[in-house]
């Protein structure tokens, strides 16, 4: 049965979905909460993390922030998933593209995630285990962005640990590999999702491409993450 509070999450009565978005700026919860939800009530405020629950197009969904970084999202994933029921996750935030293929302000669906960090070390798996997103929900999405004229790409990102990295050439021998693009927190919830056996799906705007040395101004950053946030929010169709 779940739990009614953690340390971190107190919803004090208010309920959390079973289809929740989780983007990293709990201010950008809020703002998801207060534009695209109806009669959002609020379930979380420790640490300013900031959780609501409404419905969109008339069926229940929840957002919540997770703060920077796998060991944040991890633990926001775990107790959301094991703790309150949640069993459909979709990360949204940005990514920096790879290649210059990817243009500012395109949808990036993450089917696998690589990783320098070390927290799939505590699963003690017999080999390199590559997680991976769930195909049902990315189907979905991938779908839906191209009936909206959204350009998605789907293929593997790397989950970064250090955003300010000592060597330079780092990015370069990812997308050597065919990363698409780096972002920090996919591993961590895909990995919770696995051992869970709960669906997971990390989608980002491209708000800079580390090739191209391209940039999204703060108006394109809301116009394309209101239409990110929209798409990933038809996943309560499923």
């Amino acid at each position: 049965m779940p739990r009614t509070s953690t340390p971190h999450i107190k919803p004090d009565g208010a309920p959390i979905a079973e289809t929740i978005l989780l983007p990293g700026d709990p201010l950008r919860a809020r703002y998801i909460a207060e534009t695209f939800l109806e009669d959002a009530v609020q379930f979380n405020s420790v640490r300013n993390m900031l959780g609501y629950t409404g419905t969109f197009n008339g069926r229940e969904l929840s957002v919540m922030g997770t703060g920077m970084g796998i060991p944040s999202m991890a633990l926001y994933s775990w107790e959301l998933i094991h703790e309150f029921g949640c069993r459909k996750l979709v990360r949204i935030g940005s990514c920096g593209g790879l290649t210059p293929e990817l243009g500012l302000n395109d949808i990036v669906l993450a089917q696998a995630a690589s990783t320098d960090s070390n927290y799939l070390a505590q699963f003690d798996l017999p080999g390199t285990w590559a997680p991976t997103g769930s195909f049902r929900l990315l189907d979905h999405v991938y779908r839906g962005a191209a009936e909206r004229g959204i350009t998605a790409h789907a293929g593997n990102v790397v989950s970064s640990d250090t955003f300010y990295h000592a060597q330079d050439d780092t990015t370069q021998r990812w997308a050597r590999m065919g990363v698409l693009a780096v972002e920090m927190e996919t591993v961590g919830l895909y990995a919770n999702a696995a051992a869970a056996g709960v669906e997971a799906l990390a989608m980002f705007t491209v708000s800079d491409n580390l090739v191209t040395h391209e940039e999204m101004s703060p108006e394109q950053r809301q116009t394309g993450f209101a239409q990110m946030i929209e798409l990933a929010a038809t996943v309560t169709e499923l």
